[in-house]
C-alpha cells in the first residue's frame, strides 16, 4: 500500500491545510481546513472529491471551511470529544487512543491539551505523517490559551515519544520567527544554528519549511527539550522541575 498522499495548501496569512489522499482507496480527506477555497482548488484541480474533514481544535483559523465543505461535498466531520459544543455539526468524535481510517490509512489520536482543553492530533504510524495542529510547531509550540504548562509538557511529551521519522506537519508558517527564538535560549546548539540559516534560505526562496522531521525537532526545538540538563542550564535554571523550565521557556516566548 503506498503511504498518504499530502499536499500543503496555504491559507488565510500563514496556515496551513492538509490535503490527503489514499489512492488505493480513492478516499481524500482535509486537515483543519481554514477556509474553503483553497481546497476547492486542490480538489478540482486534481478531479477528487472529498471524504472526511479531520479537525484538531476548535479555534476558527481550523474549522472556518468546514461548513461549506460539507454543503458542497457532503464530507464528514471527525474532531475532539472534548471540543464537541465548539465544532459544530461533527459526524463523529474522537478521544485518546482512537483510530481514523483514511482508506486504508490508519491514525491514531491523542488528545493534547494546552492550546485549547480539547486538542487532538493525528499520527498516521505507516504514512509517518503526524498532524498536531497547533501543539506542535517546527521549533516552537502553540500558546497556552486553554492550558497550564503542565498539560502542554504533558502533551509535548506523547508526540515527541514518537519515532524520529515521523513528519511533523503543524497548522502554521511560524518557523523563521521560532528559530530566531530558539537560538536565544540555546545559542550554543549548533544544529540549530545550522538549521536557521537553512530556514532562512528556504523561507526567501518563498517555500514551506513544513514539514519537519521530528528528530531534528527533538534535537532544536526548544520546548521539547526542556527536560534536559542542557535546556535547564542555558536558560540559568540547573536542576529544575520540567515543567518549570518548560513554563519559563513558553513565557520567554510569549514575550519575545
Amino acid at each position: 500500500m503506498a503511504p498518504l498522499k499530502v499536499d500543503l495548501l496555504p491559507a488565510l496569512s500563514d496556515n496551513y491545510i492538509y490535503l490527503l489522499h489514499e489512492a488505493d482507496s480513492g478516499v481524500t480527506a482535509v486537515v483543519d481546513p481554514a477556509e474553503p477555497a483553497p481546497v476547492i482548488s486542490a480538489l478540482e484541480q486534481r478531479g477528487l472529491t472529498l471524504d472526511l474533514i479531520l479537525n484538531t481544535h476548535h479555534h476558527m483559523d481550523h474549522i472556518g471551511g468546514n461548513a461549506a465543505l460539507v454543503a458542497r461535498y457532503g464530507a464528514k466531520i471527525v474532531g475532539p470529544r472534548a471540543e464537541m459544543s465548539r465544532i459544530a455539526n461533527m459526524d463523529r468524535t474522537v478521544g485518546e487512543g482512537d483510530e481514523v481510517a483514511v482508506g486504508g490509512e490508519i491514525a491514531r489520536v491523542f488528545e493534547t491539551p494546552g492550546h485549547t482543553s480539547g486538542h487532538i492530533a493525528y499520527w498516521f504510524e505507516t504514512s509517518k505523517a503526524l498532524f498536531c495542529g497547533d501543539t506542535l510547531f517546527a521549533l516552537g509550540c502553540g500558546r497556552l490559551f486553554e492550558g497550564t504548562p503542565a498539560e502542554m509538557w504533558n502533551s509535548l511529551a506523547k508526540l515527541r515519544a514518537l519515532p524520529d521519522d515521523t513528519q511533523v506537519y503543524c497548522g502554521h508558517e511560524y518557523t523563521a520567527g521560532n528559530a530566531k527564538f530558539a537560538l536565544t535560549i540555546e545559542p550554543d546548539n549548533q544544529e540549530l544554528a545550522a538549521r536557521a540559516d537553512g530556514i532562512a534560505a528556504t523561507r526567501a526562496r518563498g517555500e514551506p519549511t513544513i514539514p519537519s522531521l521530528l528528530g531534528e525537532e527533538k534535537r532544536t526545538n526548544p520546548f521539547l527539550r526542556a527536560d534536559l540538563p542542557e535546556l535547564q542550564a542555558a536558560i540559568g535554571m540547573p536542576n529544575s522541575s520540567t515543567v518549570t523550565a518548560f513554563a519559563e521557556v513558553r513565557g520567554r516566548k510569549d514575550r519575545f
